[in-house]
């Protein structure tokens, strides 16, 4: 969100930002005090300083009454409408780096305009239209669930930043200031937490207990059937770990000849799930295809913004999967090559290095594995396989071929 260079720019912005808000918080605590603001049934507080100073400056007409302070209101409530899109503006990038952790689907992961925030506004719309329709707007309910989930979320963010300060306490002299900075904001947020919880929880501090618990437990849920599918894609990785076979040059196929059949593999992180696509590919059609071509995506998360080095061992980790799969074709008669890309969008950057492909090797199929669970849940059908079948889906609609090979997991 923010232009380079981050670091300076994110300075600025939080200076400016804690500016504005102090001095309207602060502007705001001031009338109340200077006009005596005291609770009226049916009149929120705003409401009522803001008519006393219609009338104070000698505004207090039946016109002016009914139609500067509506229009004063119309602006407060045009500012937290603007506010309450911070949410949907920033939350799918929340979602994208939880979902790069695993804590939620993974194809919630890409940084694309077009996927993240169409499907990271469309969770937050559908939970926030459920929320309100659980409440039935009572606005005491939905401003103690809003505060609560703020000041945890305030208090979250600081103790990671506490954390990291005390970690890197080795790293550099200022670390001291830093952390006791964070410490002290995170021991303001822990008390206004639990004084807001201890004190409306009969409010609706319940409730806010009850949704949040709940999407915390969804998340660990999530997180543990993809560490629990991993684990078990880790064994099938097992069977190919280890340098790429040996490959004898004077007999071996070298460059693969686009007249020849092909087939097109796209390949992941697991050996294991792209060796079995290959093995399959080879079981089903023995000896018909004479090409074998690799296409792999480096993922761009997060992480990958740190600097070209992290970017380069990305790029090593993948040459060093594609070289065992490209030696093993050539160790087994066939041609083989790879190509790779680098986006922050790893199924348009699989259709665009496919469709190059597929042009240059006009006589050519795609196969990629598809995952099959023993015990088939909601969370198979949610979690697994989006990749494939949407890479599938664009693929026949352009005419092109791409066939799914079953990979029993679990």
């Amino acid at each position: 969100m923010l232009a380079e260079p981050r670091v300076p720019n994110g300075k600025i912005t939080m200076f400016y930002m804690s500016s504005s808000l102090a001095f309207t918080a602060g502007g705001i605590i001031l009338l109340y005090m200077l006009w005596h603001a005291q609770p009226v049934e049916g009149q929120t507080l705003n409401a009522l300083v803001f008519g006393r100073v219609i009338d104070h400056l000698g505004l207090g007409s039946a016109l002016a009454r009914h139609g500067l302070l509506p229009t004063v209101l119309a602006f407060e409530a045009a500012l937290l409408l603007v506010g309450a899109q911070t949410g949907f503006l920033d939350g799918p990038a929340v979602l994208s780096n939880m979902a790069t952790d695993s804590w939620v689907p993974r194809h919630f992961r890409d940084l694309s305009t077009r996927l993240v925030r169409q499907n990271g506004i469309v969770v937050m719309g559908a939970a926030s239209l459920l929320i309100l329709l659980w409440t039935r707007g009572d606005v005491s309910i939905l401003v103690v669930l809003y505060s609560i989930n703020v000041f945890l979320t305030f208090s979250l963010s600081l103790l990671g930043m506490c954390t990291y300060w005390w970690r890197h306490r080795h790293d550099g002299e200022n670390w001291l200031r830093h952390f006791g900075l964070s410490a002290l904001g995170l021991s303001v947020t822990t008390t206004v937490l639990v004084i807001t919880l201890v004190e409306k929880f009969t409010e609706g501090g319940w409730l806010t207990v009850l949704v949040t618990s709940a999407v915390v437990a969804l998340c660990f849920l999530i997180k543990q059937h993809y560490d629990d599918t991993r684990a078990q894609l880790a064994k099938e990785d097992a069977l190919f770990a280890g340098p790429p076979p040996q490959v004898d040059e004077a007999t071996a196929p070298d460059i693969p000849d686009p007249s020849q059949t092909t087939a097109i593999l796209p390949v992941g992180k697991h050996r294991g799930a792209s060796m079995h696509a290959l093995l399959w590919v080879n079981r089903l059609f023995p000896g018909h295809f004479k090409n074998v071509i690799f296409l792999a995506v480096g993922e761009v998360d997060a992480q990958s913004y740190e600097g070209a080095e992290h970017l380069e061992r990305l790029r090593k980790t993948i040459s060093t999967a594609l070289e065992y799969y490209v030696a093993h074709c050539r160790r087994h008669g066939m041609a083989a090559d790879y190509r790779i890309a680098f986006g922050t969008h790893p199924v348009g950057e699989f259709m665009k290095l496919a469709g190059t492909t597929m042009d240059e090797f006009p006589n050519s199929v795609c196969f990629a594995s598809k995952l099959i669970f023993k015990r088939v849940s909601f969370l198979t059908a949610w979690l697994h396989n989006q990749t494939p079948v949407e890479i599938q889906t664009r693929l026949h609609l352009q005419g092109r071929q791409m066939v799914l090979l079953p990979m029993n997991v679990g």
